[in-house]
């Protein structure tokens, strides 16, 4: 077991990544990780002056994915990185994730995991075949309280599942012209085939999955694209089904005015329901028909283990979404100091993904009333 701290490197997050800047709070708040390398966008010099700013050797700002990984082969093990963070544009999470798994590192990588399934399972199989840890940064399920209402369903608190509703909506993309980091969002030939779907619906998605422990089955999907002389969607609808009859819907916006990040997690079955709510993520509401309604809060009592251990601080002490990217990485460093697969979003959770995607894009732009995923 590796007894100092696990080395990363980082493709993207330059300056003004809002993601990137997320990344690297969130892995050195364990204190287990130490940044030493990167690539910090499309110009050497300025990959190189970031680098700097970062406090990094000047010489470990590198111009593009390649020349790191060679950079980073030609220095003695007990320096070149442990693994490698991959928070770029869509386009470069599969082939910067298979060269440096290609080349013996560790790699975490941001949603969606590709531009198909095709190249998601090609990644699968390199994983499986290398033995290399590779984690899908899905942060959402590093909530205390996600933790909470997946213990709930696992427990049959809620009683047999009948529907799920999920709304992931967003206004920044209400404008045409959202900034920089909405360029690529809306460019196919940068985001693949969906734009908000892609981007938070394939949250949606995870969480349901992740939360139910139900596969989506079948989609029956509405795309649009409400702002003029964008490619791809902006705003989604989505039925779904799964096994033993349950239903559920998606409905994710990135043109809904005025919202800011307002994802809600609604599941019912015949004995009771929960919701979760991101702008208020202390909380899990419990309801029935035949009991007051319960509001669980994060580090209090009614909570349970699984809670407990991705809390920091005492309740009352708020935590929130850097905290929970803080827990997938945490996670993930377990996993590298153990060498065994731990408990956060992996390359099946992109196969998933890159099947859902893929069907109601499909789905979408055909005449069937329902497509397999």
């Amino acid at each position: 077991m590796m007894k100092r701290k696990i080395r990363m490197g980082m493709v993207g997050g330059g300056p003004g990544a809002f993601i990137g800047e997320v990344h690297r709070i969130a892995a050195r708040m364990g204190g287990q990780i130490e940044l030493v390398a990167g690539v910090f966008g499309t110009d050497p010099e300025k990959s190189r002056t970031f680098a700097e700013e970062l406090f990094l050797c000047p010489e470990r700002g590198y111009a593009d994915y390649k020349s790191m990984l060679a950079g980073e082969l030609q220095l003695p093990a007990e320096e070149r990185i442990d693994f490698v963070c991959v928070c770029t544009p869509n386009h470069f999470h599969f082939p910067v994730s298979k060269a440096f798994l290609e080349a013996g590192f560790h790699v975490l990588c941001e949603k969606p995991v590709a531009m198909s399934s095709a190249e998601a399972l090609l990644l699968q199989e390199l994983i499986e075949r290398s033995g290399l840890l590779f984690c899908l940064m899905h942060n959402y399920s590093g909530y205390p309280m996600i933790q909470q209402a997946r213990q709930a369903v696992a427990d049959g608190v809620l009683g047999k599942l009948r529907k799920v509703n999920v709304e992931y909506s967003l206004g920044w993309l209400a404008a045409p012209n959202a900034g920089k980091q909405a360029v690529w969002r809306v460019d196919p030939k940068q985001a693949g085939i969906s734009g908000c779907m892609a981007d938070i619906g394939t949250h949606a998605q995870h969480l349901i999955e992740y939360v139910t422990g139900m596969s989506i089955l079948e989609v029956s999907a509405d795309l649009a694209t409400f702002v003029e002389g964008r490619a791809l969607d902006d705003d989604g609808s989505v039925m779904l089904r799964f096994a033993d009859n349950a239903r559920g819907v998606i409905f994710a916006s990135e043109v809904a005015t005025g919202e800011e990040n307002n994802f809600i997690l609604k599941i019912y079955g015949d004995k009771a329901a929960l919701e979760w709510r991101q702008q208020s993520p202390e909380e899990l509401i419990i309801r029935s028909n035949d009991a007051p309604m319960q509001i669980l809060r994060r580090g209090w009592p009614g909570t349970g283990e699984a809670a407990a251990k991705l809390s920091r601080l005492p309740a009352g002490h708020p935590e929130g979404f850097i905290e929970a990217f803080a827990n997938i990485y945490d996670a993930f460093v377990e996993a590298m100091r153990s060498g065994k697969p731990g408990d956060y979003p992996g390359i099946e959770e992109g196969v998933a993904e890159m099947r859902f995607l893929e069907a109601i894009v499909a789905n979408a732009k055909g005449s069937e009333k329902w497509t397999r995923v």
